[in-house]
């Protein structure tokens, strides 16, 4: 990734809406190094906020649950209180709604209740090198894998259970992006994500925590400024073809604690690579296939 100019610290608080919680953000920039990676300096302070547990209790989940997991960040346990996910069927039906919490529960995924609509961004630069993030130490599902640029889920409102064209999930994207990596919305305009197919999998993170999701498969090609939030992200690299290759080496042989996360390896072991052709040929939309739901 291309050096980027140092650029000096920006503090400021705002008020954010709804339960009248304040919430301050210190936005850090910094060079990185032609190894494609953000120092961790350039992370720290952004995004972090403070929430008493009681106040963020919303939904189906009870205080109950918040005091079983009292450990847990503030700005995870926030988040998965709040969000509302999208449940589906196997076709992709929309049957209801349920809180992050409990959609993340393996003990729900195996009863078959907790099914929900995701997306997962792959964001490629002029380069064609595909942009990595490694999740954060503090999320609840796989902390600190190395996966692709940004996962996460339509949540159950207007603008993200919209259909036609897959817009909800992209208008999902487009925001998710701003809360990850910091990328403004203008960077990554709606009608550029191309969805290029869907595939449905399971995959437990600990005893206690896992994924079932449904999940969109999203591609761009778009150079970008980036200002991780390590709430969220604790790092990031562009890769190309052959630097993704050796980190699956890593993976594979568990050298430098590297783990990736399990739908990127099913995307990298199914689709990746011959996508990849699309992405640099300009071809994205000819490999496109919204129809038919891979079951991983």
């Amino acid at each position: 990734m291309p050096a980027m100019a140092a650029r000096s610290l920006v503090l400021f608080s705002s008020a954010s809406l709804g339960l009248g919680r304040a919430s301050s953000r210190l936005a850090v920039s910094s060079s990185s190094s032609s190894s494609g990676l953000l120092p961790r300096a350039a992370l720290a302070f952004r995004g972090r906020s403070s929430f008493a547990a009681t106040a963020v209790v919303m939904g189906k989940a009870g205080t109950a649950d918040a005091e079983a997991d009292a450990g847990m960040d503030a700005v995870q346990r926030r988040l998965m209180f709040e969000d509302e996910c999208i449940l589906v069927d196997e076709q992709d039906n929309v049957v209801g709604h349920e809180s992050k919490y409990n959609c993340h529960l393996m003990e729900k995924i195996d009863s078959g209740h907790a099914l929900h609509r995701a997306f997962s961004v792959f964001l490629f630069n002029s380069k064609y090198e595909l942009l990595l993030q490694q999740r954060s130490t503090t999320k609840v599902t796989f902390p600190l894998v190395w996966t692709n640029t940004c996962c996460s889920h339509p949540l159950y409102r207007e603008s993200e259970l919209v259909e036609e064209n897959c817009e909800g999930v992209r208008n999902a994207a487009q925001r998710k992006l701003f809360d990850e990596l910091g990328i403004q919305a203008e960077d990554l305009p709606v009608d550029q994500f191309i969805p290029l197919g869907k595939m449905l999998y399971k995959a437990p993170s600990d005893g206690k925590w896992g994924e079932h999701e449904l999940d969109y498969l999203l591609f761009m090609v778009r150079d970008v400024k980036l200002n991780p939030n390590p709430e969220e992200v604790s790092d990031v690299k562009y890769v190309n073809r052959d630097e993704l290759k050796q980190l699956l080496k890593k993976a594979d042989a568990g050298e430098g604690g590297i783990k990736l996360s399990p739908w990127f390896r099913l995307v990298v072991d199914n689709f990746l690579m011959g996508w990849w052709d699309h992405v640099e040929q300009g071809t994205l939309k000819e490999a496109a296939d919204m129809k038919t739901i891979h079951k991983l």
